[in-house]
């Protein structure tokens, strides 16, 4: 038995270098992903995205504010409204950003025409974002892409933006396969004496790296991998969804990593129920295949007994000791999920390990009004409708 596990592994090994070797991205058919940021929020999410590198995806910024615009680094600029705001933002009225999307459908449709997979991001309670965000996921939708919504909720004691917020949530899920949902009131708990631009920027990044770490899973060879079809079948599920992320190095790696992803203060959520589950892990060459489905195991304890559970690992040599997990759940129910944990959501006991023994459930590879369309001109990089 021992010199079959010691032909697989010189196996794998002259496999790798191999694949190294001649591996050629051209000769594979890979999604066009596409990353629109809708309003200051989802500008600024691009804007971070464009800054940390990633690789296969082209970014998309709009906004009815020229100012901000200018400062945000995209592949596409795109200033809409002008004749509604003269450049100068939507006020805090998600209707004004709704009609400054819609006279640039035009537009709007010829860049999400080819689009496999589209996130639409959006802080909500505002103008820009509230009110454009549904009519870009509508579109890119219409399209035939999977359109994936990531926006951020308002503090709480921004009371007239809640309401505007809960109503541009309503919207937007009607145009996407899922939204996945980030509560700004978690950076009181987080990071609470941080600068107001400095805390804001903690969210920014939290959100481009689940979007890097997604198409990264997509685009990347992995060892176990995770395909177009398979981000399709999760997020085709609809409704809510809440991501998870974490990174742990030590001994007890998998262990730590679980306990990561569920008590990040940024991330904590109550996913009891979700109905899929989408997990990439990756690791070091170290990583077992024991670790790997211990991780998935204890992630997906909680969630719906008939729930799709979807994951993959890839090994990066950088990761030498180090495994880092993001997890997506879909289907959650949203009014739990952001309120207070109840007692009932133990995913630990006091050792360290989840109580009982879970196992991996499946695991398998309003009407827009139409508007003419408008000739965008294009001053100093950004197209201007």
């Amino acid at each position: 038995m021992k010199s079959f596990i010691r032909d697989a592994q010189e196996y794998y090994r002259k496999e790798m270098e191999s694949k190294r070797q001649n591996f050629s991205i051209e000769e594979f058919g890979t999604p066009n992903i596409v990353v629109v940021g809708c309003g200051g929020s989802g500008n600024n999410t691009v804007n971070r995205l464009k800054n940390i590198g990633v690789d296969g995806v082209t970014t998309i910024a709009i906004n009815t504010d020229r100012q901000h615009l200018e400062m945000i680094k995209a592949d596409k600029k795109i200033l809409i409204g002008r004749s509604l705001t003269k450049g100068l933002g939507a006020g805090g009225y998600p209707e004004i950003g709704r009609k400054a999307a819609e006279l640039a459908r035009g537009v709007l449709e010829d860049l999400l025409r080819d689009a496999h997979l589209v996130f639409v991001c959006a802080g909500l309670g505002g103008g820009t974002g509230t009110g454009s965000a549904p009519v870009v996921a509508e579109i890119a939708k219409k399209q035939g892409a999977i359109v994936i919504g990531m926006v951020q909720m308002p503090f709480s004691v921004e009371r007239a933006r809640i309401e505007k917020a809960r109503e541009g949530l309503e919207e937007l899920k009607k145009h996407t396969d899922t939204v996945i949902v980030l509560d700004n009131n978690k950076l009181l708990e987080y990071v609470p004496n941080l600068p107001i631009e400095q805390a804001f920027s903690v969210m920014d990044q939290i959100v481009a790296e689940t979007i890097k770490g997604i198409v990264d899973t997509i685009t990347k060879p992995s060892l176990m991998n995770i395909d177009y079809a398979d981000v399709r079948a999760i997020m085709g599920h609809g409704g809510v969804a809440v991501m998870l992320v974490g990174e742990a190095k030590s001994q007890n790696k998998a262990q730590e990593v679980v306990r990561d992803c569920l008590s990040h203060p940024l991330l904590e959520v109550d996913y009891r129920g979700a109905t899929g589950a989408l997990i990439h892990i990756t690791g070091g060459p170290d990583l077992s295949i024991k670790e790997a489905e211990e991780i998935v195991r204890d992630l997906t304890f909680e969630i719906s007994d008939s729930a799709m559970v979807i994951w993959g690992a890839r090994i990066d040599r950088e990761f030498e000791g180090i495994v880092r997990v993001t997890a997506i759940m879909t289907g959650v129910n949203p009014e739990k999920a952001f309120a207070a944990k109840e007692e009932g959501f133990l995913p630990f006991s006091g050792n360290g390990r989840k109580k009982g023994s879970g196992y991996v459930k499946s695991h398998s590879t309003s009407e827009p009004h139409p508007v003419p369309s408008m000739v965008a001109k294009n001053f100093g990089g950004i197209d201007v409708l």
